[in-house]
């Protein structure tokens, strides 16, 4: 064999070694790599070997994705979140979005809630942070005094909505948004209409969540609220039965079920007792939703100071302006319930 053809051989093998290099290089990048669609879920302050693990059952080959992450030093820029990783990804595409922290929003949705404990266990459910951080951010004295709440009146800043998060949100990261939702949805017009009834927000998230309680229909709530509003406008006390209930779950524990108030309980020594004491209650007793807020805002115009459950519409009451009226509103409604066989 001559130089020229030796030369030539040698050339060709280095070329199909080269080409088999380049594809196989080629290939670890560039090929789809992924199996399914899916959310990764990457805790905050996991390693890489942590993510390997997490990643691997989206992966139809670990060894490619982990040779691509070391080339462009994923290992030591790990990001912490909730990614989409959608089907035929090749390992460049997905290391790329784990690498520059592009998360897919959570959707966190909460509703009126009756305690902060509900609230937390909720919310805990959605993102990363765990009930008892969340409790402890919630109840924080410091950041209660700073903003003006107290225990009492704390849950009123929490509007129940739908809102955007990332993922590894922290306790205190999701508590200071929420102070900052708060103040955004007291706009100009509501507080302007609380000031006209009177009332500071706090108040009217206190009546809102009355109103919440005493009715489940979402048309009837101005009505209620006006009624109450009269009361008070009146210096009259509310007689709110949820509030007495509320009293009695502070008492006895809140997993006591409550169906009827008995004459009985109307005795309850407590701030929250609306048939001893004149005026709104130290604080919410539930969370209300934003239907019940507006409800307090945007009143019915009636003069009603009475309200008893109706028999005829289950969930909806009777109004009257009198009390005789009222009584034998009253007295049907007792009747039906001793007939119901509901005792409490």
């Amino acid at each position: 064999m001559n130089l020229k053809k030796l030369f030539f051989l040698i050339f060709s093998l280095l070329i199909i070694i080269g080409g088999v290099l380049g594809f196989n290089i080629y290939s670890r990048i560039y090929t789809a790599n992924t199996t399914k669609e899916g959310y990764l879920y990457i805790p905050t302050n996991s390693n890489f070997n942590e993510v390997k693990s997490l990643v691997r059952p989206f992966l139809k080959r670990v060894k490619p994705f982990i040779w691509v992450a070391k080339k462009k030093k994923y290992p030591n820029a790990v990001k912490p979140g909730k990614y989409l990783i959608s089907k035929g990804m090749n390992n460049n595409q997905l290391v790329n979005l784990l690498r520059s922290g592009k998360q897919t929003f959570v959707k966190l949705t909460f509703n009126n809630q009756d305690s902060f404990k509900q609230l937390a266990g909720r919310v805990a459910q959605q993102i990363e942070a765990d009930s008892i951080s969340l409790l402890n951010a919630f109840n924080d004295d410091v950041f209660l005094k700073e903003n003006g709440f107290n225990k009492n009146n704390a849950i009123s800043m929490y509007i129940p909505n739908t809102y955007e998060f990332y993922w590894d949100t922290s306790a205190k990261e999701f508590r200071n948004r929420m102070l900052k939702e708060y103040h955004k949805f007291w706009n100009i017009s509501r507080i302007k209409k609380a000031k006209e009834l009177g009332l500071t927000k706090n108040e009217v998230i206190t009546l809102a969540s009355i109103v919440q309680k005493e009715t489940a229909i979402v048309s009837e709530r101005p009505m209620v609220a006006k009624l109450y509003l009269n009361r008070l406008r009146d210096k009259w006390p509310l007689q709110a039965d949820p509030t007495i209930i509320f009293a009695l779950k502070e008492k006895l524990g809140s997993a006591i079920i409550i169906k009827r108030v008995l004459t009985k309980d109307l005795e309850i020594n407590s701030p929250y007792n609306t048939y001893k004491n004149i005026g709104l209650p130290p604080g919410p007793i539930a969370m209300p939703d934003i239907s019940s807020i507006d409800a307090v805002l945007n009143p019915a115009n009636h003069q009603y100071y009475y309200m008893c459950a109706s028999i005829n519409t289950i969930g909806k009451h009777e109004f009257a302006k009198t009390l005789s009226q009222h009584n034998r509103n009253a007295t049907k409604y007792q009747s039906w319930l001793n007939k119901q066989g509901v005792n409490r």
